[in-house]
């Protein structure tokens, strides 16, 4: 808890920004660090569609100015979910509470950002399995790399099942979207999408389905 509210407070105090004022976006109005009610404080997020997290208010969003430490990214995402507090919740879609805290988190595109493709080893068989780390915090963020329910969608953004509190959903990093998009197959066509997947060795058919109801609740 110490270190999650160190380090919230030093990126505020060493950015230039408004923080201490009223700020404005898109009719929005907040400031950071503000208490609604007594105990209660309030903040305010961005994730890019890199999965780079930072205060919103921040003029400057680059590698300088997102938060890097795992731990922090760590608790943060682990703690995210669909924002139903009745605050925010048009503008901030998404919340990470602690404690007395709310966390008010809105994005790019979607909060899950898929960073990297690692391995793990399975305790019960030995071998070595894939597994998906996102938010730049792979090591303490991850969940297992399903290759056959990979979406792209028209855009050519590449998406991949998330944990379910934060919407079910995830974005795949452009630069893994890159290296991933040539192993897809277009049996139809480019026009109608992708059809199967090869990965290690192995053809996978994709699942068309599962990603329906969740780009409905995800994406607003």
């Amino acid at each position: 808890m110490f270190a999650f509210n160190r380090l919230r407070v030093f990126a505020i105090r060493n950015k230039k920004s408004f923080s201490s004022q009223i700020f404005k976006r898109y009719c929005v109005k907040y400031v950071q660090g503000q208490s609604p009610e007594p105990r209660v404080r309030e903040y305010f997020y961005y994730i890019d569609h890199q999965g780079m997290l930072f205060l919103d208010d921040s003029r400057m969003k680059n590698f300088t100015s997102c938060f890097k430490d795992k731990k922090f990214l760590a608790f943060f995402f682990k703690h995210l979910k669909q924002n139903d507090t009745g605050r925010y919740m048009k503008d901030f879609p998404y919340i990470s509470l602690c404690g007395p805290e709310r966390n008010f988190v809105r994005c790019d595109d979607l909060p899950i950002v898929f960073t990297k493709i690692l391995q793990k080893e399975n305790n019960e068989t030995g071998k070595n399995e894939d597994w998906f780390g996102y938010a730049h915090a792979e090591e303490l963020l991850m969940v297992p790399f399903e290759p056959k329910k990979l979406y792209m969608n028209q855009s050519g953004r590449i998406y991949h099942p998330a944990p379910k509190k934060a919407g079910g959903i995830g974005l795949v990093r452009s630069k893994i979207a890159i290296e991933l998009s040539s192993s897809f197959n277009f049996e139809e066509g480019e026009e109608k999408g992708p059809t199967h997947f090869f990965w290690k060795d192995k053809m996978y058919t994709l699942d068309c389905n599962w990603f329906k109801d969740k780009i409905l609740l995800a994406i607003r």
